[in-house]
This record gives structure tokens, C-alpha cells and sequence, in this order.
């Protein structure tokens, strides 16, 4: 029998080598190859993409219909949200978070809503059923409709989906199924991303819609080859501490809605419930007005947030001061405290900053810039900002300060939940006045610090 050749395959780019290297020579990731068995060559014809290019016909691009997808409301508003309305016929979906965080228990919960109206089947291959069904009592879930399978391997959940026709399919996780016709373990790149695309061309063939449940690595990215999340149409991420009761969902890619769509859930008792208000859960609960202190209002994907950005300086007793951000980015944090030296004539040298944006919200966008310099500002000169004041702008290295996108449902937000006072960039200004409202339009950082006296 001849021996079994054995390759080197990179976890994160899905490249082969044939002998182990430190680092990658595709991505050039480090510590990334791992060892695996040579899947034989496919015959001749016998290539996955054979059927596809059998059945292409050339069309031109405007004789082609285009028409809406119809969506199915899952029954929770929030994750509908971050799907871009529903689920969608045919989608594929990939959901990954750390582990605890709540992803069994969302979909659990979806099915048994989608259960009342179409054929579901929930794929474990981490749980067996009577977990399954714990959980379910536990969660008080109506789930006598949903069809359960615990199985791992990939031809009998082809066999299955076939038999039973659902029309939505859960398989948790992709990473324990496997393949036989592959002859590595589950969890490696090659079952991972030929397991995808069986299960992808299912969904595009039969009009199911499957969704996914990824793991993810210690630095919180989806394991397994990068390919895995080009296949799928949806890529959500489920944030959170798993020492809060509160969970995020994201999405990062999504070819049937808008990405950097945000859902806001808290965890309870009886499973996950949307939180109908998030900005309530960003803003801290101060009995009076505290140095350090700015509200700004920030945009995830179409909904505006309102998130309370807090900073601290103290004198430094090391020639290094510290400059320490979380949920926001700490390179720009240095950018701006060189702004304010250069624009502003206010100078942090000397001191140790430290920056928070409260309840663990991760903002992205450049628009928090002004919001974070008025918080430094006032905590060093130990002065609160005034009362139901919100502020938002880009800050640029010339020292002005740059209109951000959908600046007026920004200030809309801000005036719905009583906010009185706003400074933002001229640009945005708006045309005509807003009841109960004062807005103070700034082009440039040392105008602004100005207003804020």
C-alpha cells in the first residue's frame, strides 16, 4: 500500500506547501501550516465547477430581471436588523462569536418563531439532543415543530435536507463537520471550506436558506480559511462580555442589506431579548454633570447611537506618559492629542490619558474625533461639559473639523432623546432650526474648544 503524501496547509489563506516553513509563503502569516493528508485529484470533468459551467447560459447584463428578494421575518427584530430585513431565500449565513456568548441560543430561538410557519432543521454537531431540548425548556420556547439531527457528517446532512425539504436549516457548527470523501479531520481547511461549498451549493440549488455557526480564534476572527467567509452571502460577528448581559451583533459583509448594521440584545433568564432603546446603554447615569465626560452620536449601519465618551488625564510619573483607548482607536488617539497641541495650544505632554467608550460599544468611525478631544479637554481643566450637550465631527490633521455622514437623523436622535445643545462641523449644520435644540456650528478644533466654556 503506498504511503499517504502529506502536505502543509495554512490556516488562515487555506495555501498548501509541501514541506512545514516558519511563515507562510502566500499570506505570510507566522506559526499558520499545519500538517495534513493530499486529497486525491478529482477526474477528469469531475471538478466541482463542472456542473456550474454545463449550465451557464451568456445573457446580457440588461435582459437579465432584476427584482426584490423577498424576506422572512425571523421573529426577532433586532437580528432581523442585522440581516437586512429577514432571511432570504437561498442565503447563506455565517455567525461567529466566542464561545457562551449566546449564538445556539438566538437561533434556537429564531427556529422556534420560524417553526410556526415553515419547515426547520436544527443541525448539531456539538450538542445532543436532549441538551437541545433543555435548553428549549429552559428558554420556555414553543419548539415541538422543529426537527433536530445530531450529526457531523456531511452526506448524511445532504441526505437529510433532501428527505425532509426544510426550508431553513441551522447547522451548528461548520468547523465539526466533515466530509468522507476527504480524509483529513474535522476542523481542518480543506473539511472546513469543502463542506461550505457542498452545503452553499444546497442552498443555492434547493432555495434553502442555511446559516452557520462559526468558531472563532483567540484574537476573536472566524477559524478556519479565509475562503469561508467569501462563500456565504452573510458574515455576523456576536459580541459581548460574557460577564455582561448585554450582546452585539454586527455585520461585516451582507449582499442583501447593509453591513455595519448593529443589534443590540441583553441576555436573560429566559434566552435573549432585544433592548428596543440601545443608546440608553451607552450613556452612564451621572446624578450631575462630571469632567471627562461628552455625549456623541454615532452611526452603525442606518441607526444612529447615542454612545457617552469618557476620558481621564492625570499627571504622568514616567518620562513615557501612557495613552490608553478602548473601543476606540489608539493610534488616533495620538493623532489627536498632536492636533490639539498644534490648533489648540492645549498640550497633554505631561500626562497619562486614558479613554473609554462606555459600555464596550467598539466605534469605528472617524466622527467621534471631536467628542474625544472636548472629553480630554475637560477632564484636564477638571470643567464638565454643559448639561444635554451632544457632539460629533471629523477632526483632520490641519486642525478642521469635517462633516460625517447623515449629520441631520444624527441630531434627530439627539433632539428625540432630549438633548438641548449640540457642536458639530459647519457642513452639517442644518438648514432650518430644530425645536428645542441649539446647535453650534464649529469649523475648526480651537473654535470648538472655545464653545464648550
Amino acid at each position: 500500500m503506498a504511503k499517504a503524501k502529506t502536505i502543509y496547509s495554512c490556516t488562515e489563506c487555506g495555501g498548501q506547501s509541501p514541506k512545514w516553513q516558519g511563515q507562510c509563503p502566500h499570506c505570510g502569516e507566522w506559526n499558520t501550516l499545519v500538517e495534513a493528508v493530499a486529497e486525491a485529484a478529482p477526474a477528469a470533468g469531475k471538478n466541482r465547477f463542472s456542473a456550474l459551467a454545463a449550465s451557464g447560459k451568456l445573457q446580457q447584463l440588461a435582459d437579465v430581471e432584476a427584482s426584490e428578494v423577498s424576506r422572512t421575518p425571523t421573529g426577532i427584530a433586532e437580528f432581523d436588523r442585522v440581516l437586512g430585513g429577514g432571511l432570504v431565500e437561498g442565503g447563506v449565513v455565517l455567525i461567529g462569536g466566542d464561545p457562551g456568548i449566546g449564538k445556539s441560543t438566538l437561533l434556537l430561538q429564531a427556529l422556534a418563531h420560524l417553526s410556526l410557519t415553515q419547515k426547520v432543521l436544527y443541525v448539531s454537531g456539538e450538542e445532543s439532543a436532549q441538551q437541545i431540548a433543555l435548553r428549549a425548556k429552559r428558554l420556555a420556547l414553543d419548539a415541538s415543530e422543529v426537527h433536530l439531527l445530531p450529526e457531523i457528517q456531511l452526506e448524511k446532512i445532504q441526505s437529510a435536507v433532501a428527505n425532509e425539504k426544510p426550508e431553513v436549516v441551522v447547522i451548528d457548527s461548520i468547523q465539526t463537520v466533515y466530509s468522507e470523501q476527504l480524509t483529513s479531520a474535522p476542523g481542518s481547511v480543506a473539511q472546513v471550506r469543502e463542506c461550505a461549498a457542498q452545503l452553499t451549493r444546497i442552498a443555492k440549488s434547493a432555495g434553502v436558506t442555511i446559516i452557520l455557526v462559526g468558531h472563532v480564534t483567540k484574537e476573536g476572527a472566524l477559524a478556519g480559511p479565509r475562503v469561508l467567509e467569501h462563500i456565504v452571502d452573510t458574515v455576523l460577528y456576536f459580541e459581548g462580555d460574557t460577564h455582561s448581559s448585554f450582546r452585539l451583533i454586527r455585520a461585516f459583509k451582507n449582499r442583501f442589506g447593509a453591513v455595519n448594521e448593529l443589534g443590540v440584545f441583553a441576555m436573560t433568564e429566559k434566552g435573549l431579548r432585544e433592548v428596543s432603546n440601545p443608546s440608553a446603554l451607552f450613556l452612564s447615569q451621572h446624578g450631575a454633570q462630571v469632567p471627562g465626560s461628552c455625549v456623541m452620536v454615532t452611526q452603525e449601519g442606518t441607526r444612529p447611537l447615542l454612545v457617552e465618551i469618557q476620558a481621564l488625564l492625570d499627571d504622568s510619573h514616567s518620562p513615557t506618559p501612557r495613552r490608553l483607548s478602548l473601543g476606540l482607536e489608539q493610534n488616533r488617539l495620538a493623532m489627536l492629542l498632536a492636533v490639539l497641541h498644534r490648533h489648540a495650544g492645549i498640550a497633554c505632554f505631561d500626562q497619562d490619558v486614558f479613554i473609554n467608550a462606555v459600555g464596550g460599544v467598539k466605534i469605528t468611525e472617524p466622527g467621534a474625533d471631536l467628542a474625544v478631544l472636548l472629553a480630554i479637554v475637560s477632564s484636564l481643566r477638571n470643567r464638565p461639559l454643559p448639561e444635554k450637550m451632544v457632539v460629533f465631527g471629523e477632526v483632520g490633521l490641519a486642525g478642521e473639523v469635517r462633516p460625517v455622514q447623515r449629520g441631520q437623523e444624527r441630531l434627530k436622535e439627539a433632539a428625540k432623546l432630549g438633548f438641548t445643545h449640540a457642536i458639530i462641523p459647519k457642513a452639517n449644520a442644518p438648514k432650518h432650526k430644530l425645536d428645542g435644540m441649539e446647535v453650534i456650528a464649529v469649523e475648526r478644533v480651537e473654535d470648538a474648544v472655545t464653545k464648550m466654556r
